[in-house]
Protein backbone atom coordinates (compact mmCIF):
# COMPACT_ATOMS: atom_id res chain seq x y z
CA UNK A 1 0.00 0.00 0.00
CA UNK A 2 2.29 2.95 -1.00
CA UNK A 3 4.20 5.18 -3.31
CA UNK A 4 6.19 8.03 -1.92
CA UNK A 5 8.52 8.47 -4.84
CA UNK A 6 11.27 10.45 -3.05
CA UNK A 7 12.11 7.58 -0.75
CA UNK A 8 10.64 4.21 0.17
CA UNK A 9 10.29 3.71 3.88
CA UNK A 10 7.50 1.60 5.31
CA UNK A 11 6.11 -1.64 6.38
CA UNK A 12 3.63 -4.39 5.84
CA UNK A 13 1.25 -3.97 2.95
CA UNK A 14 -2.00 -5.81 2.73
CA UNK A 15 -0.30 -8.99 1.56
CA UNK A 16 2.67 -9.09 3.88
CA UNK A 17 1.71 -12.48 5.28
CA UNK A 18 1.91 -14.05 1.85
CA UNK A 19 5.21 -12.85 0.54
CA UNK A 20 7.60 -15.47 1.77
CA UNK A 21 5.38 -18.24 0.40
CA UNK A 22 5.81 -17.13 -3.21
CA UNK A 23 8.70 -17.86 -5.50
CA UNK A 24 10.11 -15.36 -7.98
CA UNK A 25 8.57 -16.64 -11.18
CA UNK A 26 6.44 -15.22 -13.93
CA UNK A 27 2.71 -15.51 -13.32
CA UNK A 28 -0.37 -14.24 -15.09
CA UNK A 29 -2.65 -11.49 -13.76
CA UNK A 30 -5.38 -13.95 -12.79
CA UNK A 31 -2.88 -16.24 -11.09
CA UNK A 32 -1.40 -13.30 -9.23
CA UNK A 33 -4.75 -12.17 -7.89
CA UNK A 34 -5.70 -15.69 -6.85
CA UNK A 35 -2.38 -16.46 -5.19
CA UNK A 36 -2.24 -13.13 -3.38
CA UNK A 37 -5.50 -13.48 -1.53
CA UNK A 38 -5.03 -17.20 -1.29
CA UNK A 39 -1.91 -16.45 0.71
CA UNK A 40 -3.74 -13.83 2.72
CA UNK A 41 -5.36 -16.63 4.69
CA UNK A 42 -2.25 -17.25 6.77
CA UNK A 43 -2.08 -19.19 9.97
CA UNK A 44 -1.91 -16.58 12.73
CA UNK A 45 -2.17 -12.86 13.27
CA UNK A 46 -2.76 -9.96 15.63
CA UNK A 47 -6.36 -10.83 16.33
CA UNK A 48 -7.36 -9.23 19.64
CA UNK A 49 -10.61 -10.49 21.10
CA UNK A 50 -13.74 -8.41 20.88
CA UNK A 51 -14.59 -9.14 24.51
CA UNK A 52 -12.57 -11.14 27.00
CA UNK A 53 -15.29 -10.96 29.68
CA UNK A 54 -16.97 -14.30 30.42
CA UNK A 55 -19.91 -12.52 32.11
CA UNK A 56 -19.33 -14.05 35.52
CA UNK A 57 -19.38 -17.67 34.39
CA UNK A 58 -16.49 -20.06 34.64
CA UNK A 59 -14.40 -19.86 31.48
CA UNK A 60 -14.95 -22.82 29.22
CA UNK A 61 -11.98 -24.42 27.45
CA UNK A 62 -12.93 -22.55 24.27
CA UNK A 63 -12.82 -19.23 26.15
CA UNK A 64 -9.40 -20.01 27.56
CA UNK A 65 -8.10 -21.04 24.15
CA UNK A 66 -9.50 -17.86 22.61
CA UNK A 67 -7.85 -15.65 25.22
CA UNK A 68 -4.54 -17.46 24.79
CA UNK A 69 -4.83 -17.19 21.02
CA UNK A 70 -5.35 -13.42 21.17
CA UNK A 71 -2.28 -12.95 23.35
CA UNK A 72 -0.20 -15.28 21.20
CA UNK A 73 -1.32 -13.55 17.99
CA UNK A 74 -0.22 -10.13 19.16
CA UNK A 75 3.08 -11.55 20.37
CA UNK A 76 3.62 -13.28 17.04
CA UNK A 77 3.09 -10.07 15.08
CA UNK A 78 5.49 -8.17 17.32
CA UNK A 79 8.12 -10.91 17.09
CA UNK A 80 7.68 -11.36 13.34
CA UNK A 81 8.30 -7.69 12.62
CA UNK A 82 11.25 -7.64 14.98
CA UNK A 83 12.99 -10.55 13.21
CA UNK A 84 12.23 -12.27 9.91
CA UNK A 85 9.45 -9.89 8.95
CA UNK A 86 11.61 -6.84 9.57
CA UNK A 87 14.40 -8.14 7.37
CA UNK A 88 11.98 -8.91 4.57
CA UNK A 89 9.90 -5.74 4.63
CA UNK A 90 12.79 -3.41 5.32
CA UNK A 91 14.27 -4.68 2.06
CA UNK A 92 11.00 -4.24 0.17
CA UNK A 93 10.55 -0.70 1.43
CA UNK A 94 13.95 0.52 0.42
CA UNK A 95 15.87 0.90 -2.81
CA UNK A 96 17.20 -2.65 -2.54
CA UNK A 97 17.42 -4.74 -5.72
CA UNK A 98 17.36 -7.96 -3.68
CA UNK A 99 13.66 -8.59 -4.20
CA UNK A 100 11.68 -10.77 -6.59
CA UNK A 101 8.91 -9.75 -8.98
CA UNK A 102 6.15 -10.37 -6.45
CA UNK A 103 7.91 -8.24 -3.85
CA UNK A 104 8.41 -5.51 -6.44
CA UNK A 105 4.68 -5.55 -7.19
CA UNK A 106 3.89 -5.14 -3.49
CA UNK A 107 6.42 -2.30 -3.24
CA UNK A 108 4.73 -0.60 -6.18
CA UNK A 109 1.25 -0.93 -4.69
CA UNK A 110 2.33 0.30 -1.29
CA UNK A 111 4.19 3.20 -2.88
CA UNK A 112 1.06 4.18 -4.80
CA UNK A 113 -1.02 4.38 -1.63
CA UNK A 114 1.53 6.58 0.14
CA UNK A 115 1.82 8.83 -2.88
CA UNK A 116 -1.95 9.32 -2.95
CA UNK A 117 -1.86 10.49 0.66
CA UNK A 118 1.01 12.85 -0.05
CA UNK A 119 -0.84 14.24 -3.06
CA UNK A 120 -3.86 15.01 -0.86
CA UNK A 121 -1.60 16.78 1.62
CA UNK A 122 0.06 18.80 -1.14
CA UNK A 123 -3.33 19.79 -2.57
CA UNK A 124 -4.47 21.06 0.85
CA UNK A 125 -1.18 22.90 1.44
CA UNK A 126 -1.81 23.09 5.19
CA UNK A 127 0.42 20.47 6.84
CA UNK A 128 3.37 22.70 7.81
CA UNK A 129 3.45 23.15 11.57
CA UNK A 130 0.56 20.73 12.13
CA UNK A 131 0.85 17.68 14.38
CA UNK A 132 0.57 14.22 12.81
CA UNK A 133 0.27 10.90 14.61
CA UNK A 134 1.22 7.96 12.39
CA UNK A 135 0.03 4.70 13.97
CA UNK A 136 1.81 1.65 12.61
CA UNK A 137 4.53 3.75 10.98
CA UNK A 138 6.73 0.86 9.87
CA UNK A 139 10.09 2.19 8.72
CA UNK A 140 8.71 5.67 8.08
CA UNK A 141 7.31 5.52 4.55
CA UNK A 142 4.65 8.12 5.28
CA UNK A 143 5.98 9.82 8.40
CA UNK A 144 9.32 10.84 6.87
CA UNK A 145 7.87 12.57 3.78
CA UNK A 146 5.30 14.35 5.97
CA UNK A 147 8.09 15.57 8.26
CA UNK A 148 9.89 16.84 5.17
CA UNK A 149 6.75 18.86 4.40
CA UNK A 150 6.98 20.53 7.81
CA UNK A 151 4.62 18.39 9.87
CA UNK A 152 5.35 17.69 13.56
CA UNK A 153 5.57 13.90 13.57
CA UNK A 154 4.82 11.46 16.38
CA UNK A 155 5.03 7.97 14.89
CA UNK A 156 4.76 4.56 16.52
CA UNK A 157 4.97 0.89 15.62
CA UNK A 158 4.45 -2.33 17.56
CA UNK A 159 7.90 -3.45 16.37
CA UNK A 160 11.07 -2.08 17.98
CA UNK A 161 12.99 -2.92 14.82
CA UNK A 162 10.59 -0.99 12.60
CA UNK A 163 10.44 2.09 14.82
CA UNK A 164 14.21 2.14 15.27
CA UNK A 165 14.80 1.83 11.54
CA UNK A 166 12.39 4.69 10.88
CA UNK A 167 14.26 6.83 13.42
CA UNK A 168 17.58 5.89 11.81
CA UNK A 169 16.37 6.86 8.34
CA UNK A 170 14.97 10.14 9.61
CA UNK A 171 18.21 10.99 11.39
CA UNK A 172 20.21 10.11 8.28
CA UNK A 173 18.16 12.68 6.36
CA UNK A 174 18.46 15.29 9.12
CA UNK A 175 14.74 15.10 9.91
CA UNK A 176 13.37 15.93 13.35
CA UNK A 177 10.59 13.44 14.14
CA UNK A 178 9.59 11.24 17.07
CA UNK A 179 9.53 7.47 16.55
CA UNK A 180 8.71 5.06 19.36
CA UNK A 181 7.46 1.54 20.05
CA UNK A 182 3.80 1.08 20.97
CA UNK A 183 0.73 -0.88 19.95
CA UNK A 184 -2.08 1.21 18.53
CA UNK A 185 -4.30 0.95 21.60
CA UNK A 186 -1.65 2.50 23.83
CA UNK A 187 -1.08 5.62 21.71
CA UNK A 188 -2.37 8.75 23.44
CA UNK A 189 -2.56 12.49 22.91
CA UNK A 190 -4.26 14.86 20.48
CA UNK A 191 -3.11 15.52 16.92
CA UNK A 192 -4.35 17.54 13.96
CA UNK A 193 -4.08 14.50 11.69
CA UNK A 194 -3.98 10.79 12.52
CA UNK A 195 -2.85 8.28 9.90
CA UNK A 196 -3.07 4.50 9.96
CA UNK A 197 -1.86 2.71 6.83
CA UNK A 198 -1.54 -1.08 6.45
CA UNK A 199 -2.61 -1.80 10.01
CA UNK A 200 -6.33 -2.65 9.81
CA UNK A 201 -5.46 -5.96 8.18
CA UNK A 202 -4.45 -7.19 11.66
CA UNK A 203 -7.88 -6.44 13.14
CA UNK A 204 -10.88 -8.77 12.94
CA UNK A 205 -14.24 -7.18 12.20
CA UNK A 206 -15.35 -7.20 15.84
CA UNK A 207 -12.33 -5.08 16.81
CA UNK A 208 -12.43 -2.69 13.87
CA UNK A 209 -14.97 -0.28 15.38
CA UNK A 210 -12.91 0.03 18.57
CA UNK A 211 -9.75 0.60 16.57
CA UNK A 212 -11.35 3.30 14.39
CA UNK A 213 -12.90 4.92 17.46
CA UNK A 214 -9.49 5.18 19.11
CA UNK A 215 -7.98 6.78 16.01
CA UNK A 216 -10.81 9.32 15.98
CA UNK A 217 -10.28 10.07 19.68
CA UNK A 218 -6.68 10.98 18.86
CA UNK A 219 -7.60 13.24 15.93
CA UNK A 220 -8.66 16.86 16.19
CA UNK A 221 -9.21 17.45 12.47
CA UNK A 222 -8.62 14.46 10.21
CA UNK A 223 -8.15 10.68 10.05
CA UNK A 224 -6.53 8.90 7.10
CA UNK A 225 -6.92 5.13 7.11
CA UNK A 226 -6.40 2.28 4.65
CA UNK A 227 -7.78 -1.25 4.77
CA UNK A 228 -8.27 -4.35 2.63
CA UNK A 229 -11.80 -3.99 1.20
CA UNK A 230 -14.32 -6.76 1.68
CA UNK A 231 -15.79 -7.42 -1.76
CA UNK A 232 -17.29 -10.62 -3.15
CA UNK A 233 -14.23 -11.13 -5.32
CA UNK A 234 -11.66 -10.74 -2.56
CA UNK A 235 -13.76 -12.81 -0.17
CA UNK A 236 -13.96 -15.58 -2.75
CA UNK A 237 -10.21 -15.60 -3.29
CA UNK A 238 -9.63 -15.60 0.46
CA UNK A 239 -11.92 -18.63 0.80
CA UNK A 240 -9.91 -20.40 -1.86
CA UNK A 241 -6.77 -19.55 0.06
CA UNK A 242 -8.11 -21.21 3.20
CA UNK A 243 -7.98 -24.50 1.32
CA UNK A 244 -4.18 -24.23 1.08
CA UNK A 245 -2.84 -23.45 4.56
CA UNK A 246 0.94 -23.46 3.77
CA UNK A 247 3.38 -23.85 6.64
CA UNK A 248 5.25 -20.58 6.12
CA UNK A 249 2.35 -18.19 6.66
CA UNK A 250 2.63 -16.00 9.71
CA UNK A 251 -0.58 -14.03 10.20
CA UNK A 252 -4.27 -13.95 9.42
CA UNK A 253 -5.49 -11.18 7.17
CA UNK A 254 -8.84 -9.45 7.62
CA UNK A 255 -11.00 -7.82 4.96
CA UNK A 256 -13.32 -5.00 6.02
CA UNK A 257 -16.62 -3.76 4.66
CA UNK A 258 -16.22 -0.18 3.40
CA UNK A 259 -19.73 0.85 4.39
CA UNK A 260 -19.04 -0.31 7.95
CA UNK A 261 -15.80 1.68 8.12
CA UNK A 262 -17.49 4.82 6.75
CA UNK A 263 -20.42 4.47 9.20
CA UNK A 264 -18.05 3.94 12.14
CA UNK A 265 -16.13 7.08 11.23
CA UNK A 266 -19.42 8.97 10.96
CA UNK A 267 -20.57 7.82 14.40
CA UNK A 268 -17.30 9.18 15.79
CA UNK A 269 -17.98 12.55 14.18
CA UNK A 270 -15.88 12.18 11.02
CA UNK A 271 -17.16 12.43 7.44
CA UNK A 272 -15.29 10.88 4.52
CA UNK A 273 -14.10 13.62 2.16
CA UNK A 274 -11.83 11.71 -0.21
CA UNK A 275 -11.28 8.06 -1.09
CA UNK A 276 -9.17 6.04 -3.48
CA UNK A 277 -8.34 2.44 -4.30
CA UNK A 278 -4.97 0.82 -5.01
CA UNK A 279 -4.99 -2.56 -6.72
CA UNK A 280 -1.99 -4.28 -8.22
CA UNK A 281 -1.46 -7.99 -8.78
CA UNK A 282 -0.60 -8.61 -5.13
CA UNK A 283 -1.79 -5.52 -3.33
CA UNK A 284 -5.32 -4.28 -2.57
CA UNK A 285 -6.08 -1.26 -0.39
CA UNK A 286 -8.98 1.16 0.07
CA UNK A 287 -7.86 4.58 1.27
CA UNK A 288 -10.17 7.01 3.11
CA UNK A 289 -9.70 10.54 4.40
CA UNK A 290 -12.30 11.62 6.96
CA UNK A 291 -12.59 15.10 8.51
CA UNK A 292 -14.19 16.03 11.79
CA UNK A 293 -17.70 17.43 11.55
CA UNK A 294 -18.48 18.12 15.21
Amino acid sequence: LIDHSPSRYSRSPLLYSALHSISARTITMKQACAISLLLLSGASAFAPLANSNTNGRVAAPADVMQLASAADDKTEVREYFNTEGFNRWNKIYSESDEINSVQMDIRTGHDQTIQKILNWIVDDNDIAGKSVCDCGCGVGSLAIPLAQMGAKISASDISDSMANEAARRAEELGIDAEFYTSDLESVSGKYNTVTCVDVAIHYPSEKMAEMIGHLCDLAEDRVIISFAPKTWFYVFLKKVGEMFPGPSKTTRAYLHDEEFVVDTLKKAGFEVQRNDMTATNFYFSRLLEAKKTQ
